[in-house]
């Protein structure tokens, strides 16, 4: 039985066609996700279904008494939410119902009317409604949405944005209304409470209607699709990864029809021009009509899709980096007032004991919100100063970093003007960079104040792209995209020779596309090697990111490490690890020799022709390729529990690393030669 129903609705913005007689309905227990490209009038569905507007023609249905609840993008918080004096207490009154009872039951008892049916009544549905167990639901959706316990009994106005709209959904799932309206939950969420909210969702009894471009989601909560597309609805049975496999089934046939019709076109064009100069007006007239209603088939309009460049507009293709992309070592992250001595004031969010980047890899960073990990990110990309430590960039990287907070303004009044502000284009190669990020036509003009979220992460990616980058720095880059852009920037990352190091809470891209992990919690930031999925079942097995700390300690320093989490030094009178400035590679650190690290003190060597270089540096590369693979096999070779037992075996593996550690300080020797020699 429907509990809702839209028949033939149609909703209008001006002359713009938002939705076109759109007919649908949701029925007692329907799970249905809603997807589409942005602008496609998700939201507008929703807000018909909730009845916050009224459609234009048509018309939408509701079974009498039902109850609905809507999660907005952007939280609208009502006046009571902001003044309740807890935060326990404004999420806990989204119980509207079970507080009434509880309120009335106490006035009964206080009344002495304990007996009267009306009482009994009154209790069983506070029973049935799950009454007694309020308190403890209110502190598991607190807990379960990211809250921590300190926040619970602090006013609402303290809390962000981001954390207004988390207890908004924590007060609407405390309602348990019939019909549940989520748009875009998962915005403000990480991992953890991405996880609780898709099990609380799973014990649901009621209907669910969720517009979300998160893929994972999806898959977890919904039963069925709907996807807005031209205007109209089209239902689907099953989860997400159902609906994509039937979309891109009915796309292929699609195209396959249309270029049908094109062959049928162009044929009935042939015969009709044949026709007429056989002046035979008949025939002529009766393939004209067959033309005319062939013609509406093949401008079905194709959909836009993003197209991310291969090559950077100016500057050609990527450099070849440094075998080691970044290295940190003992490394605090955190942030500084301005002062000196005492009165510069350090707020450390994480240590960092050791993280390695090769070139190539791609590492997903991931964690709570709060540990750490943009202003991990930020350091690496130089925005902020570490406050401890060790941070090198290897030789050649040349790095570009798209920010999460995309609150600064964009230069440029218009979306063509930030593109030209930023580098000095001409107006054809600034359009033409601009369509491939679906900025066609007049929408080049648009205001940079007026773009939606879609549309300014689109123009980020657009900036991010002018110049050549072989170490992309990405903070939350699927933020407000759109599932096809989302795929589209998938594809371009798990092909693209760069190397990738990127903040997300999107699942199905951490999967798809990161071989391996930095998990930072707890104030630590360690490597895990696998993808998302292993390191989510490693988890539940007992992984901690402590524990990983101290086998990462073990592995590289026989267990030995400072405070800091830094290893001790290598010997008497060796200098300790030292801060070190960010470059594009080649500064020296502590573990160089001090002849390494002062050119002042080599002699003069003599320039190389270009050609020599080429080929010198491609040798130097190879040896250094194969040199690093052979001693992460010696090191893997240590930790076998059979080479520890066997002191011969022991002696010649360790003999053997520290013969290979000789030849890779060698080699590291040549490459600054090298590059003194450059032409």
């Amino acid at each position: 039985m429907s509990i809702v129903r839209l028949a033939g609705v149609v909703r209008e913005v001006g002359d713009f066609v938002i939705l076109d007689h759109v007919d649908a309905a949701v029925a007692a227990g329907d799970r249905i996700g809603l997807v589409g490209p942005n602008g496609a009038g998700k939201t507008t569905l929703l807000r018909l279904v909730a009845g916050l507007d009224e459609p234009d023609l048509g018309e939408v249905h509701r079974k009498r008494g039902l109850t609905i609840a809507m999660l907005r993008q952007e939280a609208n918080v009502d006046s009571g939410f902001i003044e309740a004096p807890s935060l326990r207490l404004a999420v806990r009154a989204g119980a509207g119902r079970l507080e009434q009872l509880e309120r009335t039951l106490q006035d009964l008892e206080h009344a002495g009317r304990v007996t009267e049916p009306e009482y009994e009544e009154l209790q069983h549905e506070f029973s049935v409604r799950d009454g007694y167990a309020l308190d403890q639901r209110v502190e598991a959706a607190l807990s379960g949405l990211g809250f921590e316990r300190d926040q619970w009994d602090r006013p609402p106005t303290n809390l962000s944005g981001g954390e207004q709209t988390r207890a908004a959904l924590a007060r609407l799932l405390l309602g348990d209304p019939d019909l549940l309206l989520l748009d875009e939950p998962t915005n403000h969420l990480d991992l953890g409470a991405l996880e609780w909210l898709e099990e609380h969702l799973g014990r649901r009894h009621g209907s669910l209607l969720v517009a979300s471009h998160d893929r994972a989601f999806l898959d977890a909560t919904v039963t069925r699709v709907w996807e807005m597309r031209d205007r109209r609805l089209t239902p689907f049975r099953g989860s997400y990864s159902a609906y994509a496999r039937q979309r891109e089934e009915r796309d292929l046939r699609a195209a396959q029809e249309v270029e049908d019709r094109a062959g049928q076109i162009t044929r009935e064009q042939e015969l009709v021009q044949l026709y007429r100069h056989q002046r035979k007006h008949g025939k002529m007239h009766e393939h004209e009509a067959r033309l005319e209603a062939l013609a509406p088939l093949a401008k079905r309009k194709s959909d836009s899709k993003l197209r991310l460049p291969t090559e950077a507009l100016v500057g050609g293709g990527l450099a070849r980096s440094y075998e080691t992309v970044v290295r940190a070592e003992g490394l605090v992250v955190g942030y500084a007032t301005a002062g000196e001595g005492a009165a510069r004031k350090e707020t450390p969010v994480a240590r960092v004991p050791w993280l390695e980047l090769r070139r190539g890899e791609r590492v997903g960073i991931v964690g709570p919100n709060g540990a750490g990990k943009t202003t991990l990110l930020r350091t690496i990309a130089g925005e902020l100063p570490s406050l401890d430590g060790a941070l090198d960039l290897g030789r050649n990287v040349q790095l570009s970093y798209l920010a999460q907070v995309r609150d600064a303004p964009i230069p440029g009044a218009s979306v063509l003007g930030a593109l030209l502000d930023e580098m000095p284009l001409t107006p054809a190669a600034a359009r033409g960079h601009l369509a491939r990020f679906l900025f066609r036509g007049d929408d080049v003009f648009k205001e940079v104040a007026a773009l939606s979220g879609g549309e300014r992460s689109r123009l980020e990616l657009a900036l991010l792209f002018l110049l050549p980058a072989n170490l992309l720095l990405l903070d939350e880059p699927t933020n407000h995209l759109d599932i096809p852009a989302r795929e589209a920037l998938e594809a371009f990352m798990s092909g693209t020779d760069a190397t990738v190091l990127i903040v997300s809470h999107d699942r199905r891209l951490l999967e798809r596309v990161c071989d391996s992990l930095w998990v930072v919690d707890d104030g630590l930031a360690v490597p895990f090697e696998g993808g998302y999925r292993a390191w989510r079942l490693a988890v539940a097995d007992g992984w901690t990111v402590e524990a990983a700390a101290e086998r990462e300690a073990n592995r590289l320093h026989g267990g030995l490490t400072a405070p800091n989490g830094r290893r001790p030094a290598k010997a008497v009178g060796a200098q300790a690890p030292r801060a070190v400035a960010r470059s594009g590679g080649g500064v020296a650190t502590s573990d160089r020799p001090a002849a390494a690290a002062d050119g002042s003190l080599r002699p003069h060597v003599a320039k190389l022709s270009k050609d020599a270089y080429r080929r010198r540096k491609i040798q130097l590369d190879e040896e250094l390729t194969v040199l690093t693979e052979h001693k992460l096999r010696l090191e893997a070779t240590l930790k076998d529990p059979g080479v520890h037992g066997n002191f011969l075996e022991l002696r010649r593996v360790s003999g053997e690393l520290a013969n290979v550690d000789q030849a890779l300080a060698a080699a590291e020797e040549a490459w600054l030669e090298m590059e003194e020699a450059a032409p």
